[in-house]
């Protein structure tokens, strides 16, 4: 099955990169190929996370689908965890984990991006599983520029007030 990782490390901290994620309804604003995200259901789960529902509308050419998923915001570990319920794919779960860099004051964090995914139809994953990587970069992009929007640039190592 396809998956991709990444590090990024980023001039703002854990705590803003967590909730930036984790403000899903703004996607369709600054988000390469999210072309539309409603959000079903707000629950709080026994251990206190938020847990959304989530529909995802995507849209590459002519290639439009729309898939469901199960969101948990675990701000006491800082992770967001999404786990897939239906849609295109036959597996898609995807972990976002944030962490102060170390030295960093922070002024700076790590954005640990893992997603291991299966499309359901074989012939929609050959034509979009090469271009599933670039995308994937492109995201990791868009959310540092968001971030940027959001609380500002900042040199190395300027913590905010």
């Amino acid at each position: 099955m396809p998956s991709f990782r990444t590090t990024r490390r980023v001039k703002h901290s854990a705590a803003e990169m967590f909730e930036l994620v984790a403000d899903i309804e703004k996607y369709p604003f600054f988000l390469p190929l999210c072309t539309g995200l409603r959000i079903r259901k707000r629950a709080e789960d026994e251990q206190g996370r938020q847990v959304l529902t989530a529909d995802m509308s995507v849209g590459y050419k002519a290639i439009r689908e729309t898939f469901t998923s199960r969101v948990v915001l675990d701000r006491a570990a800082m992770e967001i965890l999404v786990t897939y319920i239906d849609g295109p794919f036959s597996k898609l779960d995807n972990r976002w984990t944030f962490r102060d860099a170390e030295n960093g004051g922070g002024a700076s964090s790590d954005v640990i991006f893992f997603i291991d995914y299966e499309f359901r139809n074989r012939m929609l994953g050959v034509l979009m599983g090469g271009m599933f990587e670039t995308a994937f970069r492109r995201f990791a992009e868009a959310f540092e520029r968001r971030a940027a929007i959001v609380y500002g640039r900042r040199a190395p190592g300027v913590a905010s007030s």
